[in-house]
């Protein structure tokens, strides 16, 4: 696993680079030793009779020929989010989580097997385009992504400052897809935007990243500054991250106990516990979530909820509770795969059930945004 580290995404990694990642849970049979062995050897028995006995031997590219079987080993989990990566995409992968990137600057997940955009960010080619939530992409650069995976479709549509992208997309709610040409631009990628709203800190954390919890201390100290009486944090869309920093973020409003706890593929329970280190505040504080807040996002939002450090308003979470890892290959290409389960500090599984809010809100946006300042204004 690289570096050690966890990965929580789910909905959506950016177009710049990102991978999103779900999971699916399955209980079945669990393979002998002698049925794993003879699986192994049909492998090898047919990679030897393609080789000897292929009519046009001239086109057997061995190269070709390992990933279309380790594609088809992943195709066989019928999960859409986990991959194969050529050594360009892994390479990539590896990166995607600081400094800047490439791209149209969106975050996109699979649902209802369709390629969707979950949110652009603000300001970039993909916003200024027109792209919205819930855009559903049908080609791009004439190629249909029907069947293509989440992983093909970002490495597809991320490419140098300057080129052009060309991405036939279904408006949620129309019946007329709609094509867009857009430039890509080398896109910051800050995880949190922070101000003052009177006496409110307003955070949004879009994601989280290696440096979420250094940008997180400088809002903090600076709304100590400013006397806030209250905290918003803003996890809408906010599709996951860093489990470490996830944890790191969490331990700024936690004073001890559990944040996480995740559960391998063999049934054993790794518990995360708060960072007793990180300076901690115990100023009241609303959570905004959505649809569209997964991963990470949820595994902060059970945490803070099932503490009972703040209200977690608006609707239903997306119910992603799988953690997911890369893993290099020999070849430079790699894998990834969802390798656990996380629950909450309570125990909830959230896989497929997502985090209900103490308080359901059916306004969005600003109105939202207004409903929370005005609840902690008042008390």
């Amino acid at each position: 696993m690289l570096k050690n580290k966890l990965l929580t995404f789910t909905l959506a990694l950016m177009i710049t680079i990102s991978l999103v990642f779900t999971g699916g849970c399955f209980f079945g049979i669990t393979p002998t030793a002698t049925t794993e062995s003879a699986s192994k050897d049909a492998i090898g028995e047919a990679w030897d009779i393609i080789q000897e006995n292929y009519v046009d031997p001239s086109i057997l590219d061995s190269a070709n020929i390992s990933q279309g079987a380790i594609e088809g080993m992943l195709k066989a989990l019928d999960d859409p989010y986990s991959s194969y990566l050529d050594a360009e995409t892994f390479q990539l992968a590896q990166s995607f989580l600081g400094g800047s990137y490439d791209g149209i600057g969106a975050y996109v997940t699979m649902k209802d097997d369709k390629i969707t955009i979950i949110a652009p960010i603000a300001g970039s080619p993909a916003d200024k385009a027109g792209i919205k939530a819930g855009d559903v992409i049908l080609e791009i650069d004439g190629e249909s992504t029907t069947g293509m995976s989440v992983a093909e479709a970002i490495i597809k549509i991320r490419g140098p400052k300057g080129t052009s992208v060309k991405i036939q997309l279904l408006h949620e709610g129309q019946t007329t897809p709609v094509e867009i040409e857009i430039v890509r631009d080398t896109l910051p990628l800050p995880s949190l935007n922070y101000r003052m709203m009177g006496e409110i800190a307003y955070i949004n954390i879009t994601d989280f990243t290696e440096s979420t919890p250094d940008e997180l201390d400088t809002a903090m100290r600076d709304l100590n500054d400013n006397n806030a009486k209250g905290i918003i944090i803003d996890l809408r869309g906010n599709p996951g991250g860093l489990l470490d920093s996830v944890v790191e973020v969490a331990s700024f409003f936690l004073h001890d106990g559990i944040v996480v706890q995740v559960r391998s593929n063999q049934g054993e329970i790794e518990i995360h516990n708060v960072n007793e280190d990180r300076p901690e505040t115990n100023l009241p504080m609303v959570v905004l979530v959505d649809a569209n807040s997964a991963s990470g996002s949820e595994v902060l939002a059970g945490a803070l909820q099932d503490h009972d450090r703040a209200k977690i308003v608006g609707t239903t979470t997306y119910g992603k509770g799988s953690v997911d890892a890369l893993y290099p290959l020999s070849d430079g290409s790699g894998l990834y795969i969802t390798i656990a389960r996380w629950l909450t500090p309570d125990g909830r599984l959230i896989e497929g059930q997502g985090i209900e809010p103490d308080i359901t809100l059916d306004i969005t946006g600003d109105e939202e945004l207004q409903w929370a300042i005005d609840y902690l204004n008042n008390g």
